[in-house]
């Protein structure tokens, strides 16, 4: 390797003293008799490059490299050649962020593919989904569609029956209602599972009727310490107003199963409270608008299914601000194995809405005939 790079070196240091005399006019390339004169030359060894005396590798760079000769002395002319003119135009600026250009790029970019109107109803029973609207169904239908898929699929008869409840809580001027949580007493039981409930109480009387009526920890203000520490864990707590003030150092801990008025959890009525809280079901508003959460089992009658159904969904409105439209959005019901089944909302939501409604119009009509008098 090293004999070999000292040669191209040696063979570079000779080109260049090669270009030199034809530069100069003493040699003429393209024929033999013209590079006579530099044989010698050649094969001397080349100190001013700074190498060691060696042979060259070949006689003549034109037998190894063709036409050399020519594009050698041709260089100096390219070298001082001016640089051709570009013959394209120069590119636009990039557009500012706030211009109109951009604007319009961003609105074709969100612009989706028109589509073709839904279809109503498939004539068959095969059919593309996406062609058609959704179909929606009475809940007596739907809960009936959901026991035939049980016979069909084969699958566990007494699976539980879920529900999700999407729901409308934005409001005007950029508010919204916040997500909130609720326990719910249905009509109708479907698990034999009990809540563990604690009852704050420094009452011996109340403290003694809530051990009767099922209550797994009561105590006072020496339960605090417990809590904080994990010592003691339960799925509801409950307190009766006298104790409040001692139990501020739990707010941050408990969140949002402290004690309070707005969930039933704080009252005198200890009896009351317990039956709620040990026997009823938990929902939690969840990704801000979404409610999901089991209301039966599928091996139930269909009536007791739509009375649990229409118990949570009242329960639901009454979280809605009275002066405000529909609540609940879409309604969606399914068992453990099944599809989901769009439900239609005529006679599930309460008729309070309706009320409201026809008050708001009845007022709003009043107002006009009231400005068209004046």
């Amino acid at each position: 390797m090293r004999v070999v790079r000292r040669g191209m070196l040696f063979w570079a240091a000779g080109a260049r003293k090669h270009r030199a005399e034809i530069q100069s006019g003493d040699a003429v390339s393209g024929t033999p008799e013209a590079h006579k004169g530099t044989e010698e030359s050649r094969r001397r060894p080349v100190m001013d490059a700074g190498l060691y005396p060696i042979a060259a590798l070949a006689p003549h760079r034109g037998w190894i490299f063709p036409g050399l000769d020519h594009r050698l002395a041709a260089a100096p002319a390219m070298v001082s050649a001016a640089p051709p003119v570009r013959p394209y135009a120069a590119a636009d600026k990039t557009p500012k962020k706030g211009s109109r250009k951009t604007k319009q790029e961003e609105t074709k970019k969100k612009q989706v593919t028109r589509r073709w109107p839904l279809m109503s109803k498939p004539v068959d029973d095969v059919y593309l989904t996406w062609y058609y609207e959704r179909p929606s169904y009475d809940v007596e239908e739907a809960v009936g569609m959901l026991k035939k898929f049980q016979e069909l699929d084969f699958t566990y008869p007494k699976q539980y029956v879920y529900i999700n409840v999407f729901l409308d809580m934005a409001l005007q001027k950029k508010k919204k209602v916040d997500p909130f949580a609720s326990t719910v007493l249905l009509p109708h039981r479907f698990t034999d599972e009990m809540n563990k409930v604690l009852v704050f109480t420094e009452n011996e009387q109340e403290a003694e009727i809530a051990r009767e009526n099922g209550a797994a920890v009561v105590g006072g203000v020496e339960l605090i310490k417990w809590i904080l520490e994990d010592e003691i864990q339960v799925d509801f707590y409950i307190a009766v107003p006298a104790i409040m003030p001692k139990l501020i150092p739990l707010r941050n801990k408990l969140r949002r199963k402290y004690p309070s008025t707005k969930r039933n959890s704080l009252g005198h009525d200890i009896p009351k409270m317990l039956q709620l809280f040990r026997e009823g079901l938990e929902y939690v508003v969840e990704d801000e608008r979404v409610i999901k959460t089991r209301i039966a089992r599928l091996d139930m009658p269909t009536e007791q299914i739509v009375a649990n159904l229409k118990t949570v969904i009242h329960d639901i409105c009454t979280f809605k601000p009275s002066t405000y439209g529909p609540f609940v959005q879409k309604l969606v019901i399914r068992s453990s194995t099944s599809e989901g089944l769009l439900l239609k909302l005529d006679g599930l939501l309460p008729q309070v809405e309706k009320v409201e409604e026809e008050k708001d119009a009845e007022d709003g009509e009043k107002d006009v005939q009231e400005s068209v008098s004046t």
